[in-house]
């Protein structure tokens, strides 16, 4: 598999050139394609999150334990009650004052709709929203969370640039973001 490589920075051209690839990489979650997408702390490794299919891909590319739950993101707390269930009132509050952000919340998985590929069979599911617009913007056009762990092979130092994700993950994923 060749790696494509979609470098947002400093884009000169037309919004339509970035809109459309960031279409592009909604279809390639869509159809269960992998992408490395920037969040505000690291790269992460995204699959479509309702596609077991898909997230055994994220498994296979890092040579991650499937003992080792994944992280679902969404675009906001309006997603909590597709994948969650028993949501407490303070995660609303929780979400309105740190999301988007690196905050993480463990809730009750809604285990009808999400994967347990995903939850590595708990009742529990964890949830956040990244902020970084490209990365939201992927998930709003694709309509579907993300499982997104850290973009590179398990126990490797966590990539903050898409050219870490380039050196451990090309060839095994199909889009960098960068």
């Amino acid at each position: 598999m060749q790696t494509i490589y979609y470098d947002l920075r400093n884009t000169k051209g037309p919004q339509k050139e970035i809109a459309d690839k960031i279409t592009a990489a909604a279809k390639i979650l869509q159809q269960g394609g992998l992408l490395g997408i920037p969040t505000e702390t690291v790269y992460g490794l995204a699959a479509n999150a309702l596609d077991p299919e898909a997230v055994a891909r994220i498994f296979q590319a890092k040579n991650r334990p499937q003992d080792n739950p994944l992280i679902l993101h969404v675009t906001g707390a309006q997603w909590l009650p597709r994948y969650c269930r028993d949501i407490p009132p303070l995660a609303y509050v929780l979400a309105r004052k740190f999301w988007p952000g690196p905050l993480t919340m463990i809730l009750r998985c809604n285990r009808e709709v999400v994967p347990s590929i995903i939850t590595a069979g708990l009742d529990t599911v964890a949830v956040r929203c990244p902020d970084h617009a490209v990365t939201l913007a992927i998930i709003r056009e694709a309509g579907v969370p993300v499982a997104a762990p850290s973009a590179n092979t398990s126990g490797r130092p966590s990539p903050t640039r898409a050219e870490h994700v380039k050196e451990d993950l090309d060839g095994k994923i199909d889009v960098i973001i960068d």
